[in-house]
């Protein structure tokens, strides 16, 4: 008895067709302003592979309770010294907002105690790091496309923004640019983009700036430059995925403020660097070209891909 051919391989010897045909010149696909498009860059092509290869709702791998690492690497920012975020530490972010706007018709604010109340998602699922290591963690949260259901996409809408409270004054050749040890921050010796606020801090330890507000309307204290935050985006594929959530809890207890406080992004599909920390607001944009400089996230402005699938 002869099987039919999975979907996976169809698409593999249909992709594999694809790329004959254009190996043995096919004029009028090369001209086809789509496929073009996807050849322009690698990253185009690990975007269209990856999806090509998988439906809108496969899932990563999800884990058992006993597959659990027994600590949770941090990495990247652990205390975000902004005042504003400090104060909301404080009062345990009972005044807390997250604000969804943008391209929606129904933008709206909403406390972290509200959130808990929505539809919630519990998966277990690994951390891969592009520095190269990996942790199992079981997170708790509201699924993204919950928030933007009630908020009604225009339909101009494309990608979701995350504007968070971590100040990335400089950048880092890696993702988090270190474990988190204490060090001194160093001046002109130190790498290009050494981030000396991706450390730990002393408990209370606060600057003068302020969180919660995009790079481009965050107030400049004394004419000082406007500090650069943390963001990322991703788009509607991902953002309506099933294991994209907005957790609020790590195994079993509230987030902790290392790991991202008072939530942080579950997208499960991509590379540690795209799971933003410390989220404060989401945007729905047709296009990021105007925001940080315009590749889509602040790692991705420092070089690093869009699209980071596994």
């Amino acid at each position: 008895m002869i099987r039919p051919p999975s979907r996976r391989s169809l698409l593999l010897g249909a992709t594999g067709a694809l790329g004959a045909s254009v190996l043995g010149g096919c004029d009028r696909l090369g001209e086809m302003d789509w496929f073009k498009h996807t050849l322009k860059s690698g990253e185009d092509a690990n975007l269209f592979v990856h999806r090509l290869l998988t439906s809108d709702a496969t899932l990563a791998p999800e884990y058992a309770e006993a597959d659990i690492s027994p600590w949770f690497k941090p990495n990247g920012t652990e205390d975000p010294p902004d005042k504003d975020y400090k104060a909301l530490v404080r009062r345990k972010f009972a005044d807390y907002r997250l604000e969804v706007g943008g391209l929606v018709e129904k933008p709206f604010k909403i406390t972290l105690a509200d959130l808990r109340k929505l539809p919630a998602r519990t998966q277990i699922t690994r951390h891969d790091c592009v520095e190269g290591w990996s942790c199992i963690g079981k997170w708790t949260g509201v699924p993204l496309s919950e928030l933007l259901q009630r908020a009604v996409l225009k339909p101009n809408a494309r990608y979701v923004m995350f504007h968070c409270a971590d100040t990335m004054d400089q950048g880092s050749a890696l993702e988090g640019g270190g474990d988190g040890e204490e060090e001194e921050p160093q001046a002109e010796t130190s790498a290009k983009g050494a981030n000396p606020n991706m450390t730990k801090r002393a408990v209370g330890d606060e600057d003068t700036r302020n969180s919660g507000k995009s790079e481009d309307t965050a107030i400049a204290d004394e004419g000082a430059p406007a500090p650069v935050r943390f963001y990322e985006s991703v788009d509607l594929v991902d953002a309506y995925h099933p294991q994209t959530i907005l957790a609020y809890e790590m195994n079993g207890q509230t987030l902790p403020v290392a790991n991202g406080a008072p939530l942080r992004l579950r997208l499960e599909r991509n590379l540690g660097y795209k799971q933003a920390k410390y989220v404060m607001r989401i945007e729905v944009v047709e296009s990021f070209a105007g925001i940080g400089e315009g590749k889509g996230g602040y790692w991705e402005d420092q070089g690093y891909a869009w699209y980071a699938g596994i």
